[in-house]
C-alpha cells in the first residue's frame, strides 16, 4: 500500500500561467491526478457548469444547481500544455457515459469542460475530434464544452481529500487504482 503525499502548490518562476477547468466525474479522483503534473501548480475541487450562485456539496449533489463536481487547474504552459491536460483527462475518466462515473451517477458526475478562451475552446474542440477519430472507445464521447462563468471553490475538507484521506474506503478502492493506472502511463508528465 502506497502512501501518497499531498503536493505543493508550485510557484512559476515566469508567473505566466493559465487555467484549465475539467469535470470527470468526482473530483477527489481529478485532483489526486493532476496535482502530480510537472507544471500544475495548484489544483482545487469546486463547482461549475450550473446556474445557481454560491452551491455547496449538498446542494450539488441534489441534482438541482446544474454544477459539475470540477477541479480547478492553475498550470504553466511553458511546462505542460492544455493539450495534454486535456489528453490526460481523456484517459483518466469515461468521457462516453452520460451523467455517471463507475457508482456516481447524476448531472454532477458529468464530463465537462469549461473553456475560458476562444483557444481553449478549439483546442478541447480538436482533441476531442482527434479522439473520437482514433476509435479509443467504442462509443461516441459526451463531454460537454462551454464557456466558463463562475468557478466555486468546494468546502475546505475536498481540498486535497485524497492526500488527507489515503485510507479512507473510497480511496483505496477508487481513487488509489486510479492514480496507480495514471501514473505508469504518463510517467513523463509526473513531478519528480
Amino acid at each position: 500500500m502506497i502512501k501518497w503525499k499531498a503536493p505543493i502548490n508550485r510557484l512559476s518562476k515566469t508567473n505566466k500561467t493559465q487555467t484549465a477547468v475539467l469535470g470527470g466525474g468526482c473530483f477527489w479522483c481529478l485532483e489526486a491526478v493532476f496535482s502530480q503534473l510537472n507544471g500544475v501548480i495548484k489544483v482545487e475541487s469546486g463547482y461549475s457548469g450550473g446556474n445557481k450562485p454560491n452551491p455547496d456539496y449538498k446542494k450539488v449533489c441534489s441534482g438541482n444547481t446544474g454544477h459539475a463536481e470540477v477541479i480547478k487547474i492553475e498550470f504553466d504552459p511553458d511546462k505542460i500544455s492544455y493539450e495534454i491536460l486535456l489528453h490526460i483527462f481523456f484517459a483518466v475518466h469515461d468521457p462516453t457515459t452520460l451523467n455517471r462515473q463507475g457508482n456516481d451517477s447524476g448531472t454532477q458526475y458529468r464530463s465537462i469542460i469549461l473553456y475560458s478562451s476562444p483557444e481553449q475552446e478549439q483546442i478541447a474542440l480538436r482533441v476531442i475530434q482527434d479522439i473520437e477519430n482514433s476509435k479509443i472507445y467504442p462509443d461516441p464521447l459526451v463531454t460537454e464544452i462551454k464557456p466558463l462563468q463562475t468557478f466555486y471553490k468546494a468546502e475546505d475538507y475536498h481540498q486535497g481529500y485524497f492526500y488527507n484521506n489515503t485510507y479512507q474506503p473510497y480511496c483505496q478502492t477508487i481513487i488509489s487504482p486510479k492514480v496507480e493506472k495514471f501514473r505508469k502511463k504518463f510517467n513523463g508528465y509526473l513531478n519528480k
